[in-house]
């Protein structure tokens, strides 16, 4: 392969207003009201006429205008002779005021103070403060409810969601390729259906088990069938929402958790990616306290601790189960390990055709071709092939959904989209044919190296072209053989870069390829025991770091030690670059008639590339037929000609 070195907030759920304004809709009703209310009992206490100064007020008292008063600490009131109201504020000091009263004839009598009065006063220079503190506790409140706390102080309230039919009923019907993990599940269902059946001969409910698998092979596929099999209350919930900003959060929710699945026993509890919270205990940098030791203690004791929990099953998944606790793992609390692989060639086809139910196919498409085809492709692998390959079909405006969509789509998948609009120049495509045929001649000619799915010149993801291999069968483990031939194939472009364009001109563009053969040769030397000189011991390991940060280590760090490693893998790596070099040395008219071939067609199918080699042309009968002569770098002339697709290739994905 040569590599291309160029360097809104979410809608609410629902048909339904937002709950955020909703609430503040409602606080802005009560404030309005207590306005209201104040305003109306505020001038409800308060005699309606006309309001006098105090010294006015005295000067009609003297005049004799005034017929009666009513005097209280806030306020005096009174009618004139004319039968008009009035009102004004007292001056306290002022005790002169009976005594006029009284020359004047001037009726006039106490009032009570007016507490409602001073209440309402006192609550209307306090109600700006209380608003004030009630938009803070509103705002508190959502912001709890939105972290997964139940009430106002409900941080240590479980984020654990019951699954329902409404949110789509998956059954073991829609789990295919894993057959012997779907059984070791459809068991614990069997349990909860009729627990009898198994506690008569003296067995007893498993109390959890683990889903162990790389990533896309169906492990919360898993999870959903059983919710949709058992008929009993199913939570789920993600080990990282057990671990929250507070120290002790994530241990409450653990027991409110338990506390929620006991009222609902018997019942599944299944925790996704439960690695986020397990993992071995000791990597808290020196802090004993540690928040997420904290929830996972909690967890080792509700799952298997002093108090029992009957009709409680866990279900967890992940694909990191070496970095989880050993207490964990043990029997009584996770007593069976599910493994969900990758699935084999049948397994691929049962997949492929529960996810091409939905598509309408055109009668020409074969799962069982398209499954040889796909061999390391996991369940969600697939399910992306069949969308695309819809995807394509659409964009093509067809009715069907062909085979030639889900051939263009598995080279989508597996090399990249085509980058048809990358503008190159005639140098770089040379370089590029020249390079990719290097790859694509070694491997012909290395008996251990998988069989040419296809080779192109057209730009795709982030390499300017690709040789990919394709092995005959599912590979579950590789010899030594195989790994010579691939560091051979994967030195192929740069020989042949450097054979034709001489050693000044020898590009960037294998840079890809020489780390593929620096990383092979070092786990054959330091993992896989594949070096006579340093023998069969393994001298590098991956190791969990601090803060779950993997490193690799030599376990084995004498001076005289490294170097003998760093020898044998430069020696590995400049074996398969002379075997190469051989090899093209020696076929060099062969390495010009296929750089030309891809020059002109751009595209090569393994099988086109099996019949240049043998007949000097390739037949598409789509195309005009005949040699075609094309001028090598050095000036002579090579046949080329007509063209036409022809059979993919079969195996798991291994390019170079």
């Amino acid at each position: 392969m040569r590599d291309d070195n160029q360097n809104q907030p979410p809608e609410p759920e629902g048909n339904g207003p937002n709950p955020w304004i909703k609430s503040l809709m409602v606080w802005g009703g009560v404030f309005l009201g207590l306005l209201l209310v104040v305003s109306m009992l505020g001038g409800g206490g308060q005699s309606a006429g006309t309001s006098l100064l105090y010294s006015d007020f005295k000067e009609k008292v003297a005049e004799g205008e005034i017929k009666s008063v009513e005097i209280s600490d806030e306020r005096i009131t009174g009618v004139t002779k004319d039968n008009e109201t009035f009102s004004t504020i007292p001056v306290r000091s002022d005790t002169t005021l009976t005594t006029l009263l009284e020359q004047n004839g001037v009726e006039f009598s106490g009032k009570e103070p007016d507490n409602g009065g001073l209440l309402l006063y006192t609550l209307a220079n306090l109600l700006p403060f209380l608003l004030l503190i009630g938009i803070a506790f509103f705002f508190l409140r959502q912001m709890q409810k939105g972290g997964g706390a139940g009430g106002a102080m409900g941080f240590g309230k479980s984020k654990a969601k019951m699954l329902t039919e409404k949110q789509g009923r998956v059954t073991f019907e829609d789990v295919a390729g894993i057959d012997e993990a779907r059984e070791e599940l459809e068991e614990i269902v069997e349990f909860l259906k009729d627990p009898s059946r198994f506690s008569k001969l003296g067995g007893q409910i498993p109390k959890g088990a683990l889903l162990v698998g790389s990533p896309g092979t169906g492990k919360t596929l898993l999870a959903r069938a059983i919710a949709g099999e058992a008929g009993v209350p199913f939570f789920t919930i993600s080990g990282s929402d057990f671990v929250e900003m507070f120290v002790g959060v994530g241990a409450s929710r653990v027991r409110d958790m338990f506390e929620q699945a006991k009222k609902n026993a018997p019942c599944i509890v299944f925790i996704d990616e439960i690695d986020a919270v397990g993992r071995s205990r000791g990597h808290g940098l020196g802090n004993s306290n540690d928040e997420r030791e904290q929830t996972l203690n909690q967890l080792l004791v509700e799952m298997d601790g002093f108090e029992a929990n009957e009709g409680i099953i866990i279900i967890a998944a992940t694909n990191r189960p070496d970095v989880l606790d050993p207490a964990l793992l043990r029997p009584g609390r996770f007593d069976r390990q599910v493994v969900v692989p990758v699935p084999d060639i049948d397994g691929r086809e049962k997949i492929l055709a529960v996810h091409m139910r939905k598509l309408p196919l055109a009668p020409d498409v074969n799962p069982r071709t398209i499954a040889r085809g796909t061999p390391g492709f996991s369940g969600a692998d697939l399910a992306n092939l069949c969308n695309e390959a819809a995807l394509l079909a659409a964009r093509r405006n067809k009715r069907l959904v062909a085979m030639q969509e889900f051939e263009d789509a598995k080279d989508k998948v597996m090399m990249g989209a085509e980058r048809r609009s990358m503008v190159m120049t005639e140098d770089e495509k040379k370089m590029t044919a020249y390079h990719e045929a290097g790859h694509a001649l070694v491997s012909l000619n290395e008996p251990a190296s998988d069989p040419i799915h296809k080779a192109t010149i057209i730009p795709r993801g982030r390499a300017l072209g690709m040789v990919m291999r394709l092995p005959e069968r599912d590979n579950y483990s590789y010899h030594r053989d195989k790994m010579h031939a691939n560091l051979a194939v994967a030195m192929g472009g740069r020989v042949a870069e450097e054979i034709i364009f001489g050693h000044d001109k020898v590009s960037s563009g294998a840079s890809g390829d020489i780390q593929y053969a620096t990383d092979l040769a070092r786990n054959m030397v330091t993992k896989w025991g594949m070096s006579d000189k340093l023998g069969p011991l393994q001298y590098e390991q991956s190791q969990e770091g601090y803060l779950g940060m993997g490193q690799t280590a030599r376990t084995m760090s004498g001076a005289e030690t490294n170097r003998l490693i760093d020898e044998e893998i430069k020696r590995l790596v400049e074996e398969g670059l002379k075997r190469a070099t051989d090899v093209l040395t020696d076929q060099e008219d062969k390495l010009h008639l296929l750089a030309q071939a891809m020059l002109e067609y751009e595209t090569l199918t393994g099988d086109e590339i099996d019949q240049l080699m043998k007949d000097g042309k390739i037949d598409r009968p789509d195309e005009p037929k005949g040699p075609v002569s094309v001028s090598q770098p050095g000036g002579s002339t090579v046949p080329k000609a007509g063209k036409k697709f022809g059979g993919s290739g079969e195996g798991a994905p291994a390019g170079a």
